[in-house]
């Protein structure tokens, strides 16, 4: 079993109600690729302060469940995918970082 935890930061703050359609977007192409397990998808829990600090701050986290690497590859390469990433983007610009990884606990 396979991780994959994207950091998402949006260039621009948004509102609660675009960071929750976003995540629902994602979390709906990715379960309807048909190659991963599950996604979880939460916004960022902000702290005082938290702005000083010269590092990708999230606006949200995604992860997503996969068997192994070969689902990891052919969940993004689906078409809807990128179609959903693209017209985010397109909108509302962000940054992710991302790590694979096994499971944490």
């Amino acid at each position: 079993m396979i991780h994959h935890t994207m950091i998402v930061s949006f260039d621009q703050p948004l509102p609660d109600t675009k960071v929750d359609q976003y995540l629902s977007d994602i979390e709906r192409v990715m379960l309807d690729t048909g190659s991963v397990q599950s996604v979880q998808a939460r916004r960022h829990i902000p702290v005082p302060g938290e702005e000083a600090v010269p590092a990708l701050i999230a606006t949200a986290i995604v992860q997503v469940t996969v068997a192994d690497t070969d689902a990891l590859a052919k969940g993004f390469s689906a078409p809807g995918l990128h179609e959903v990433i693209d017209r985010w983007q397109s909108r509302h610009p962000y940054k992710v970082a991302w790590a694979n990884h096994e499971p944490l606990a």
